[in-house]
C-alpha cells in the first residue's frame, strides 16, 4: 500500500476555509493529501499520459508564461511534459487544462454561458480565481480542469496554485526545494474558489543588497550584465508570485544600477505581471543615488523646482503605460532629510506643493481621474512627524506606515484617519542597515512578532499595501513567506494555531517526517536570537570604549549551552535528510542555526577568556559561510552570503569586525536566591476577559517565547478609576517571604503605543486600587535603542505588600497594545541590568 501511495498523488486542494465577502475562497498555501483515486477525478497525469494545456493565442502574456512554468513544474515531479496547444485538439481528448481570465477568453466564457462554470463571483473582483474539474465541458472531451481569474494576476495564482498542490514549493529555485517524484497526479473534482486577498498590494523591498544580491548576480547568476538585472528580476518576480504577492521595489543602493538603467527591466515585470514601485526615498520610480546626475544640492526643490519636476516627468512618461504604484513626497538623494526647508512648518508646505505637482504629472501622462492611479506616501523615519504635525496627504493616496527599523510599528490609523479614501499600508523590515545596530546576515524576527504587529496594523485599516524590507531575499525565506502569507489571508494565522506555521512550512520544504523536530530547534533559534540578535552581539556602541555583556555568568552559560544543543541537533538530523532535501536542509535550517550557535560561542567564549574556544568558532563560522558561497548546489550560490560586518562601510550602523578582548571579564555572579520574583506573563493563574476584549497569549514572542496582549486592539483606552470594573485582568498567584514596598519591573515587547506617547497599563495587589504603570517609548532615543537591541523594554512602579504569605498580583488591559513579556518584583538586590533570570531571558 506504501508503495502505491508514493506513486500517487491526488490533489485535495483545498481544507475548508471561512469565505470572504462574495463566496470567494481563502488561498490555503500547499495544502496535500494523500488518498485512493477516484473516478471522478481528474488525471492530471497519468502513466505516460498528461492533461493537454490549452491556452489561446490572446491570452495575456503573463498568464500564458506562467501556464509554461506549471507544465515545467508537472515534468520535474513526473517526468511527463504536458503537450501546449492553442485550441482544442482535432482528436477526442480525455483531459485538458484550460487557463484564462474571465472576459478574455472565448473558451472560459463559453463554458461560463452553458453553465459549466459559475464566474459571476470573478467579476470585478480583485486578483481572484476559481479552479474547477468539469465532466464533459466541451465535445470531444472528457474533463476539463479550469483556472479561471478575474484579472491576469488571478489567473497567474491559479497557476501556481496547482504547482503548489502537485509539490512544488515557491522556493524550489531560491532555496533549491526538490520536489517528491511521483508516476500518478490526480485534482479532487468540485470547484474551488479564492480571494480577494486580504492586503491590495503585497511584496517585497530588494535593500541594502551589497554584500549578497549584487555580488551574487553580478559575478554568478549573471556576469554578462554585471548586476541584478532582467535575468534576475526574473527570478524574484517568479518567486513573488508562487508566493502570491504582486510588488517590488527594487534594490537602489549605489553597488547597483536603477532598475531602470536596463530599459528590458520594466517589460520584464511587466511579462510578469508584477506592479512595480519605489522606496520612501525615491520618488516617481526614480532611483536618486544613481540616477540624480546633478550636482547634490540641486536636489533641491525649493531652489531647483524646474530641474528636479524634469527629472520626475521623465521618468514617469516613459514608464507611464506599466502597472506602477507612484511614491510621492521628497526625501534627501538617499535615506537622508529633504534639503531646501529650514523648520518643519517650511518643510510641510514644501511637501503639499510637490504632492500638487507630482499629481499633475500622473493627470497628464498616465489618467487624471487620479484616484484610480496607486499612489503612495511613506510617513518614514523624520517624514512621520511631519505628518503628526499636520501634513495633508490627499485623500485618495495610500499612507504606508514604517516600523522603527526593528519590527514595532510606529503608527496605526485613527477612527476617523481610517475614513480617507487611499487607505493605509505597513513598511515593514525584516533586514536593516542602520542605527542603533544593523541586522544584514541572518533572518532571525520570528514569525510572531510579524502576526502581532501586522494584524495590529490590519485591525487598525492597513490593507492597501505591505512591502518588506527582506534585504538580499536569502536568508530571509522563512519570514517573507509568513509575511506574504499574511498579506494574501488575514484570517489564516491566529494565536490558536500560530505555532502550526513552522511546521507546516518544514513539512513543505523540507519533508514531513522530522518536521515537529526540526520546527522545535527552529522555533528555539527565534526565541535566542530575539534576546540579542547575532549581529548585536557586542554591548558598546560604535567608536565607543569596549564593555562587556552584563549577563551573568550563569547566564552566558545557559545561552551557550542553547545554541550548542540546537546546533548538534541540527548537525545530527542532517544525516537523517533525504539527498534531495540536502541542499534546502541546509539553506533554511542548518546554517541559520549553525551559523547564530557559532556566533554566540565566538563572543562568548571570547569574553568569558576562552580564546582558543572562540577562534575556533571563529574559524568554523567562516568555514560554513566559505561552504554556502563556494559548495552548496555546485556552487550556485557563490557570493550570496556575507557575515556581518562584511566589510568597513556604515561602520558606525555596524557591530565591529571580531577580535577576542585584551582580558576576560570579571565573574558576574546571579542575584541572590529570594531577592527577587519571576513571573512569565504567559503563566498567568486567572484571566478576566471584557466581553469585547481579551487577553491571548501569542506563541513564539518576545525574551520569554510566550507574550500576552489584549486583542482586538481596537479598543478604547479605559480610564484608570474603571479598571477594576471594565479592564481586561490577569491575575497571578504570589508568595512573599515578607511585607513591604518593593519594586515591580514590568517587562514589555518594546512596541509602539498605538495612539499617544507611552505604553500603559494597570496593576494592583489583590483588591488594592489598580495603580498606573506608564513608559514613555522615547522613540528614537536612548531607551528606544536598547529597548530594541534587548527585545524589551523595562516598566517601574513600587508595589506595597501589607503581610507576608500568599497575595495575587493584578495586571489590568487599560490600553491596547501593550504586550506583556515578565515580570520581576524586585525584593532587594537586583542590579539596574538584570534582565534574569536567564531561563526567562
Amino acid at each position: 500500500m506504501h508503495k502505491i501511495l508514493n506513486r500517487v498523488l491526488t490533489l485535495t486542494l483545498f481544507r475548508p476555509a471561512k469565505l470572504l465577502p462574495a463566496l470567494m475562497a481563502v488561498l490555503q498555501f500547499g495544502t496535500t493529501s494523500l488518498r485512493a483515486e477516484s473516478p471522478r477525478d481528474f488525471a492530471l497525469v497519468s502513466g505516460k499520459n498528461a492533461a493537454v494545456f490549452i491556452v489561446e493565442n490572446d491570452t495575456a502574456h503573463a498568464v500564458a508564461r506562467a501556464a509554461d512554468d506549471v507544465r515545467n513544474d508537472i515534468e520535474l515531479v513526473t517526468g511527463v511534459r504536458p503537450e501546449l496547444v492553442h485550441q482544442f485538439p482535432a482528436k477526442k481528448t480525455r483531459q485538458v487544462v484550460i487557463a484564462g481570465v474571465v472576459g478574455q477568453s472565448t473558451l472560459l466564457d463559453q463554458l461560463a454561458a452553458n453553465g459549466k462554470i459559475d464566474t459571476r463571483q470573478l467579476a470585478g473582483a480583485w486578483e481572484s480565481f476559481i479552479v474547477a474539474v468539469i465532466a464533459d465541458p466541451f465535445p470531444d472531451v472528457d474533463q476539463a480542469l479550469v483556472i479561471a481569474g478575474s484579472d491576469r494576476r488571478g489567473a497567474i495564482y491559479g497557476l501556481y496554485e496547482v504547482s503548489a498542490m502537485i509539490g512544488v514549493s515557491p522556493w524550489h529555485w531560491w532555496a533549491d526545494v526538490t520536489p517528491e517524484k511521483k508516476e500518478i497526479l490526480t485534482i479532487a473534482r468540485g470547484t474551488h474558489r479564492f480571494g480577494p486577498p486580504s492586503v491590495k498590494y503585497r511584496g517585497i523591498f530588494i535593500n541594502d543588497e551589497d554584500w549578497g544580491l549584487q555580488p551574487w548576480a553580478a559575478k554568478t547568476f549573471d556576469p554578462a550584465t554585471g548586476d541584478i538585472g532582467p535575468k534576475t528580476y526574473a527570478k524574484v518576480f517568479e518567486l513573488l508570485l508562487r508566493l502570491k504577492a504582486n510588488t517590488l521595489w527594487p534594490a537602489m543602493h549605489p553597488s547597483t544600477h536603477a532598475f531602470n538603467h536596463f530599459p528590458e527591466d520594466k517589460q520584464v515585470a511587466d511579462d510578469y505581471g508584477i506592479v512595480m514601485g519605489s522606496s520612501h526615498a525615491e520618488p516617481m520610480l526614480r532611483n536618486n543615488v544613481s540616477e540624480w546626475t546633478a550636482p547634490h544640492e540641486d536636489y533641491n526643490y525649493v531652489t531647483n523646482r524646474p530641474g528636479v519636476l524634469d527629472y520626475w516627468e521623465k521618468r514617469v512618461a516613459e514608464n507611464a503605460r506599466f502597472e506602477n504604484i507612484y511614491t510621492l513626497g521628497m526625501r534627501g538623494i538617499h535615506d537622508s532629510n529633504m534639503q531646501g526647508p529650514k523648520s518643519d512648518v517650511e518643510r510641510i508646505q514644501v511637501l503639499e506643493r510637490i504632492f500638487a505637482d507630482q499629481r499633475a504629472l500622473i493627470a497628464r501622462y498616465i489618467k487624471p481621474e487620479l484616484e484610480q492611479v496607486p499612489q503612495m506616501f511613506c510617513a518614514y523615519k523624520e517624514v512621520l512627524s511631519l505628518y503628526r504635525q499636520g501634513l495633508r496627504v490627499p485623500d485618495d493616496v495610500t499612507i504606508v506606515w514604517p516600523d522603527d527599523n526593528f519590527g514595532y510599528i510606529r503608527n496605526c490609523a485613527t477612527a476617523e484617519e481610517r475614513k480617507r479614501a487611499g487607505g493605509f499600508g505597513v513598511y515593514y523590515h525584516l533586514s536593516y542597515l542602520g542605527a542603533p545596530l544593523s541586522y544584514l546576515w541572518l533572518a532571525t524576527t520570528p514569525p510572531a512578532l510579524v502576526w502581532e504587529e501586522m494584524h495590529k496594523a490590519y485591525e487598525h485599516g492597513a490593507d492597501r499595501i505591505w512591502i518588506a524590507n527582506v534585504g538580499d531575499i536569502k536568508p530571509a525565506e522563512v519570514t517573507m513567506e509568513f509575511f506574504l502569507q499574511m498579506a494574501w489571508d488575514i484570517r489564516r494565522w491566529r494565536p490558536d494555531n500560530l505555532g502550526e506555521f513552522i511546521p507546516d512550512y518544514v513539512s513543505r520544504n523540507i519533508g514531513p517526517e522530522h518536521a515537529t523536530e526540526i520546527a522545535a530547534i527552529l522555533e528555539r533559534y527565534y526565541q535566542l536570537n530575539t534576546q540579542r540578535k547575532p549581529e548585536h552581539l557586542q554591548w558598546w556602541r560604535s567608536r565607543q570604549p569596549r564593555v562587556p555583556s552584563p549577563l551573568t555568568d550563569e547566564e552566558i552559560q545557559e545561552r551557550l549551552d542553547a545554541f550548542r544543543d540546537i546546533k548538534s541537533r541540527v548537525v545530527a538530523l542532517r544525516a537523517k535528510i533525504p539527498a534531495a532535501k540536502q541542499a534546502a536542509y541546509y539553506q533554511l535550517v542548518q546554517y541559520p542555526i549553525v551559523g547564530s550557535a557559532l556566533a554566540n560561542e565566538r563572543y562568548f567564549e571570547a569574553e568569558r577568556g576562552n580564546v582558543v574556544a572562540a577562534q575556533a568558532a571563529n574559524e568554523k563560522l567562516v568555514e560554513e559561510t566559505r561552504f554556502f558561497n563556494e559548495k552548496l548546489s555546485d556552487g550556485k550560490w557563490r557570493g550570496i552570503m556575507a557575515l556581518e560586518p562584511a566589510d568597513a562601510d556604515w561602520p558606525t550602523m555596524r557591530i565591529e569586525r571580531w577580535s577576542p578582548p585584551e582580558a576576560a571579564r570579571k565573574p558576574v555572579s546571579s542575584p541572590a536566591v529570594g531577592s527577587y520574583i519571576s513571573l512569565n506573563a504567559a503563566r498567568f493563574t486567572a484571566c478576566k476577559s471584557r466581553h469585547d476584549v481579551e487577553w491571548k497569549i501569542i506563541p513564539g514572542l518576545g525574551r520569554s517565547g510566550e507574550a500576552v496582549t489584549t486583542i482586538p486592539s481596537t479598543f478604547a483606552s479605559i480610564a484608570l478609576t474603571d479598571a477594576l470594573e471594565k479592564a481586561p485582568r490577569l491575575d497571578y498567584e504570589v508568595t512573599f517571604p515578607k511585607s513591604g514596598e518593593f519594586t515591580l519591573q514590568v517587562y514589555l515587547v518594546p512596541t509602539h503605543p498605538i495612539s499617544g506617547h507611552s505604553l500603559s497599563l494597570a496593576v494592583g495587589v489583590d483588591d488594592a486600587p489598580p495603580q498606573l504603570v506608564s513608559l514613555e517609548v522615547d522613540d528614537g532615543g536612548p531607551g528606544w535603542s536598547q529597548g530594541v537591541l534587548d527585545a524589551a523594554r523595562l516598566a517601574k512602579t513600587a508595589l506595597k505588600v501589607e503581610t507576608p504569605g500568599a497575595h495575587t498580583l493584578r495586571i489590568y488591559g487599560i490600553d491596547p497594545g501593550v504586550m506583556l513579556d515578565k515580570f520581576v518584583i524586585d525584593l532587594g538586590g537586583l542590579t539596574p541590568t538584570y534582565l534574569g533570570p536567564a531561563s526567562l531571558r
